[in-house]
C-alpha cells in the first residue's frame, strides 16, 4: 500500500516540477488523474491543527483571520525508524529543513512572495514534502478557510474567490474531500458539509472530520454526528482533539499531544466506545487506506491515459525533430539533407507531385498567346502609318519597285512590340517559381527548425532564380533581336513575283503612291509578322523553361553548396541553431515523455507485485 502511495506522490511531484498539472485546466492532465485529498473548512475550524495532528509536527503559519492563503500541496514520505524527519519546498529543491519553524516561516514568506502581505489570496499553490518514520504516505491539500465576509484590507470578491478556488479541486471526482467541522458548531451550518454536499451528494468521496470535541458544553456531545445520525457519509466520522491554544503557547509537542488525544477518547464516557475509530492517528491510516483502494480502481484509466500522452508525445517529438549533432562532419551531413529534402520539394512543386507547376503552363498557354493577340499591330500597320513610315524610308528619292527600305523599317518597328510578351513571360515564370519556393521552405518541416539555415537556403535559393531570370530575359530578348536582325529572303523575293504577274513592274509616280498600294505593304508586313509571332509563340516558352525552369531543377541550390564547403565549425554551427521556443519544446516534450514511461514502467511493476 505504502508503496503504491508512494509512487502517485513521485508522480504528482514530478508532474508538478514538469507543469503537467493545474486546477481548473480544460483538458485532464496526469495529475489530475490521480487521487489527492483536500483539506476543507471554515476558517478557524482547525484545519492547520488537524493537518499538524497527521503529521506529527508544528509547522504551518497559525493566526486570526484567513491565514492559508494560498493551497498548500502536502505531500507526506514515510522513511525509515531511526531517520530525522525533514523538508522540502519544490521551490527551494536544494534545500532540506530539519528545523520545522524554518518551515513556517517559509510557507508565510512565500504567501507574501504573491501576496504582498495583504490578505488578498492566490491560487499558485505551494508544493511541501514532509520525510518521517511518524507519518503515513498521504497527499493532502490544504485549502483556504471559507469565509462569509469581507473585511478590511481584502477585496468584496474574496468570498466567492475562496469557494471558486476551492471547487476547481473538490469538483473533480479523483479528489476526496476532508470535510473539517468544529463540534461545537451545529453540522447543519457547516461551511464544508455544504461545500461536500454541492459535489458529492451520495458522500462516496467525503470524510467527515469533528474538531474541538473537547471544548463542547458541558452536558453534549456529538455522538448524534460521529455515528452517523445527523448526516450519513459513506465513509466513517472521525473525532479529532487538537492541542489548546496554551498547549501551543507551552510548545507540547505533537507527540504528547497524540497521547493526550488517545487519553481523551478512551477515558471519556461519552466516546470510549469509539476509541479505536477517534483521532489524527486513525484518521491518518484510514484516508491512507481508503486513498490506496481509490488509486487501485483508478489504475486502468491512468495507465490508458499515460499511454495516451506517450503516444501523443512521441509523435510531437518526431515532428519536432532530434537533436542537433555537435561535430562539423555531422552537421554538414545534416545540412545537405535539409537541403536535398527541400529541393526534393521544390521539383515535386515543379514535376506535378504538389500543386503549384501548371501555373507555368497557364503562362505559356493562356497568358502569352493572349499577349501576342492584343499588341497594336493594327494601329501600327494602318493605312496612314505605313504611307508615313513608306514615305519617309523613301526619302527624296521614290521606290522603284518594292520600298525595301519601308519594309524593314515596318517589319523592325513591329517586331519589337515582341519584347514585351517575352519580358512578361520571364517575369510571369519568374513569380511562379518565387511563390513555389516560397511554399517548399514552408513544406519542410525539418527545415523549419532552423530558423538561420532556412533564411540562407532562402536568400541563396531566391539570388539563383534572380539569375536566372537574367539569363532568361536576354535570351528570349535576343530571340525577338533575331527575327528582327535577318528577315527571311524569300518574303522579298515574291514581291517582284506579285509585281511581274500584276504586268506593271514599273509602277508609275501616281500608282507607287496609291491606296491599294500602301494596303498590300501593310498585308505583306502584317503576313510577315504573323510568321513570326507563330515562331516566338513555341521559341520563348522554350527558351524560358531552359534558362528558368529547368535551371532551378538543376543548380537551385549550386552557389550555397559552393559556400558552405568554405564554412567552419562554428558557421556550421550557426546555421544550425534552432528556435528557442522550438528547443525548449524539444526539452519539455522529452522531460513528459520521460515522465510518462517512467510512470507506466512504475504502475506495470506495481500492478504485478499486487
Amino acid at each position: 500500500m505504502d508503496t503504491l502511495i508512494a509512487l502517485v506522490n513521485r508522480i504528482q511531484r514530478a508532474c508538478t516540477v514538469l507543469g503537467d498539472h493545474g486546477a481548473g485546466a480544460a483538458l485532464p492532465t496526469l495529475w489530475e488523474a490521480l487521487p489527492s485529498v483536500a483539506v476543507v473548512g471554515g476558517q478557524s475550524s482547525g484545519k492547520s491543527s488537524v493537518l499538524e495532528s497527521i503529521v506529527g509536527r508544528d509547522f504551518l503559519p497559525r493566526g486570526s483571520g484567513i491565514v492559508t492563503r494560498r493551497p498548500l500541496v502536502l505531500q507526506l514520505y514515510k522513511i525509515e525508524q531511526g531517520l530525522q524527519d525533514y523538508a522540502e519546498f519544490l521551490h527551494l529543491p536544494k534545500k532540506r529543513f530539519t528545523d520545522f519553524s524554518m518551515v513556517r516561516k517559509e510557507i508565510e514568506d512565500e504567501t507574501d512572495r504573491l501576496t504582498e502581505k495583504t490578505k488578498q489570496i492566490s491560487p499558485v499553490p505551494i508544493h511541501l514534502s514532509i520525510y518521517s518514520p511518524n507519518v503515513v504516505n498521504l497527499t493532502l491539500i490544504d485549502l483556504p478557510g471559507l469565509t462569509k465576509v469581507a473585511v478590511e484590507g481584502q477585496s468584496e470578491s474574496i468570498v466567492q474567490d475562496i469557494e471558486n478556488m476551492i471547487h476547481s479541486y473538490v469538483d473533480k471526482p479523483n479528489c476526496l474531500i476532508l470535510a473539517i467541522t468544529p463540534a461545537n458548531q451545529d453540522i447543519a451550518t457547516s461551511d464544508a458539509i455544504k461545500v461536500s454536499r454541492q459535489v458529492d451528494p451520495t458522500g462516496e468521496r467525503t470524510f467527515g472530520v469533528l474538531t474541538k470535541l473537547d471544548l463542547m458544553d458541558k452536558g453534549t456531545n456529538a455522538l448524534d454526528v460521529l455515528e452517523g445520525r445527523s448526516y450519513r457519509l459513506q465513509n466513517p466520522w472521525v473525532g479529532i482533539v487538537n492541542r489548546s491554544q496554551a498547549d501551543i503557547n507551552r510548545n507540547v509537542d505533537m507527540i504528547a499531544a497524540r497521547w493526550r488525544e488517545r487519553e481523551f477518547f478512551t477515558t471519556s464516557p461519552d466516546y470510549s466506545h469509539l476509541a479505536s475509530q477517534m483521532g489524527s492517528e486513525y484518521l491518518a491510516r484510514i484516508l491512507s487506506k481508503h486513498l490506496e483502494s481509490v488509486i487501485r480502481v483508478r489504475l486502468p484509466k491512468v495507465a490508458s491515459l499515460i499511454n495516451r500522452n506517450i503516444d501523443e508525445l512521441e509523435a510531437e517529438l518526431t515532428r519536432l525533430g532530434r537533436p542537433v549533432a555537435v561535430d562539423a562532419g555531422a552537421q554538414l551531413y545534416t545540412i545537405l539533407e535539409l537541403c536535398r529534402e527541400f529541393e526534393q520539394v521544390f521539383k515535386e512543386h515543379l514535376d506535378g507531385g504538389r500543386p503549384g507547376g501548371d501555373r507555368i503552363y497557364i503562362v505559356f498557354d493562356h497568358q502569352l498567346p493572349a499577349a501576342l493577340r492584343k499588341l497594336p499591330l493594327d494601329r501600327h500597320l494602318s493605312l496612314q502609318n505605313v504611307r508615313k513610315v513608306i514615305s519617309e524610308a523613301d526619302g527624296y528619292q521614290p521606290h522603284l519597285i518594292a520600298p525595301e527600305q519601308g519594309y524593314r523599317r515596318l517589319l523592325e518597328s513591329s517586331l519589337h512590340y515582341f519584347k514585351g510578351p517575352a519580358q512578361a513571360s520571364v517575369d510571369a515564370v519568374h513569380s511562379v517559381l518565387k511563390e513555389l519556393l516560397r511554399k517548399s521552405i514552408a513544406e519542410t518541416q525539418e527545415l523549419r527548425r532552423f530558423p538561420t539555415l532556412q533564411a540562407e537556403v532562402a536568400a541563396s535559393a531566391n539570388e539563383a532564380l534572380e539569375r536566372f531570370r537574367e539569363d532568361s530575359r536576354k535570351t528570349t530578348l535576343r530571340l525577338v533581336e533575331m527575327e528582327s536582325s535577318y528577315i527571311t529572303v524569300d518574303f522579298f523575293r515574291k514581291l517582284p513575283q506579285e509585281a511581274e504577274k500584276g504586268k506593271n513592274p514599273a509602277p508609275s509616280s501616281v500608282e507607287q503612291y496609291a491606296e491599294g498600294h500602301f494596303q498590300r505593304i501593310g498585308s505583306n508586313v502584317s503576313s510577315y509578322v504573323g510568321m513570326v509571332s507563330e515562331t516566338l509563340r513555341h521559341s520563348i516558352p522554350k527558351a524560358v523553361v531552359h534558362c528558368q525552369v529547368r535551371e532551378a531543377k538543376r543548380s537551385l541550390l549550386d552557389h550555397f553548396y559552393a559556400q558552405l564547403g568554405k564554412k567552419e565549425e562554428r558557421e556550421l554551427a550557426q546555421l544550425l541553431g534552432e528556435n528557442s521556443e522550438l528547443m525548449e519544446r524539444r526539452q519539455q516534450c522529452a522531460k513528459r515523455l520521460e515522465l510518462y514511461r517512467s510512470a507506466r514502467d512504475e504502475i506495470e511493476a506495481v500492478c504485478w507485485s499486487g
